[in-house]
């Protein structure tokens, strides 16, 4: 493998992958209302469900919005990944694998997804990326 085929696989995951969490984030917020995600959570009996919804809402939005520019991208996977964590233990976890059945076969792969780009970085394809080599600027990566 090349670098630049590395860097086009990470380019791919991490765009596609934050326009998903975009778009969920976007849902929750604009389609669902924050209040309405907020009820649902508490529901569903995830605890501190207000608090819950709102990192949720806006992780999902910030935390995809990153993942597109591959902009403080180790850190937004690894935050997303928590959440998918708390999505399968909370939530999908008790109706089994299937999502057709509410399972944690869609979290799951988001969650792996997003810690995969935790521990690989963004790529040299990312504002991050082309920032890595200069001196301080890792930590955008």
């Amino acid at each position: 493998m090349t670098g630049a085929s590395v860097s086009l696989g990470l380019l791919v995951l991490r765009v596609v992958l934050g326009i998903t969490f975009l778009v969920h984030g976007l849902q929750k917020r604009n389609v669902w209302t924050v209040d309405g995600t907020a009820a649902n959570f508490d529901q569903m009996g995830v605890p501190s469900a207000e608090l819950a919804a709102q990192v949720a809402t806006y992780l999902e939005i910030l935390g995809g919005a990153a993942l597109i520019l591959g902009l403080l991208s180790r850190v937004a996977g690894l935050l997303l990944a928590v959440d998918m964590a708390g999505a399968i233990f909370f939530v999908h976890g008790s109706a089994g694998f299937y999502v057709s059945e509410g399972g944690y076969e869609f979290v799951l792969l988001m969650g792996a997804a997003a810690l995969a780009v935790a521990f690989a970085g963004p790529g040299r394809l990312a504002v991050g990326g082309a920032l890595q080599d200069r001196r301080g600027w890792s930590v955008l990566a």
